[in-house]
């Protein structure tokens, strides 16, 4: 069998009397594409944090490539190469979009400190992120401050600088959420077309996103595993069907 790029095993998270995740057992294949589904409070984005480093968990184990990773903090969780983009966009949007893209590069390279200088002087950085940028069709948009994109092109701009950190795992929180169809589709477009080396987990509600995406999917339920398959196996399971899509056994 392969041998995972990202394993958890008997993770639990419990904020005193309120288990918010319970036993979770999990892993994600190189190159997956790995859905994570639940009905509202079902702990998913709980879930993601535990991965990223965002909370620590109160038992269990979380290995990134073979590595124990439990105890790290969140920034050495993405310089070994996992990386996660947020339901609600976390960018500097009184900056230019090349800027957000330097600077993630410029972290991951740690030459951070350098881009106080005028970031003319650092032609690598800003090829690079050009590149990327050109990548996914954005380099219009290179100088335009982020605040002034339309909020679509803005959660496109955040999977971009995401990719800056060159993740091996790359966790999406609702990429496509308070976006227009036309515009969702564009993001979806760009996830298609990402890199085999990049195994990505993807949390969302819209299950034709989910079956469009995933070759995996893992169903979550009040904090607990409930399901987890192929797009066939999780749409021909009754569970599923009474717990997450309403509808009786």
């Amino acid at each position: 069998m392969t041998t995972p790029v990202l394993q958890i095993t008997g993770l639990h998270k419990n904020f005193g009397a309120l288990h918010v995740a319970r036993d979770i057992h999990f892993r994600l294949d190189p190159g997956a594409r790995h859905a994570l589904i639940g009905p509202n409070g079902a702990g998913k984005t709980t879930l993601v944090n535990l991965i990223s480093g965002a909370l620590k968990p109160t038992a269990g184990e979380i290995m990134l490539q073979s590595r124990n990773i439990t105890h790290l903090s969140q920034a050495a969780r993405c310089h070994l190469g996992l990386t996660r983009t947020f339901q609600i966009n976390q960018l500097f949007t009184g900056l230019t979009v090349l800027d957000n893209v330097c600077l993630s590069i410029a972290e991951r390279t740690g030459i951070a400190a350098s881009m106080l200088r005028p970031l003319g002087r650092r032609h690598d950085v800003i090829d690079e992120a050009m590149h990327l940028l050109e990548s996914f069709k954005l380099q219009d948009d290179a100088l335009t401050v982020v605040s002034e994109l339309p909020y679509g092109r803005q959660r496109l701009v955040e999977i971009v600088i995401a990719l800056g950190q060159k993740p091996t795992v790359l966790l999406l929180d609702e990429p496509a959420a308070g976006i227009p169809s036309a515009e969702s589709q564009i993001i979806l477009d760009v996830i298609e077309e990402l890199s085999d080396e990049i195994s990505v987990l993807i949390i969302e509600h819209d299950m034709e996103i989910v079956f469009r995406f995933a070759n995996q999917i893992t169903v979550l339920v009040y904090g607990t595993i409930l399901a987890q398959g192929t797009p066939e196996e999780i749409a021909d399971d009754k569970d599923v069907r009474s717990a997450y899509l309403g509808e009786s056994r």
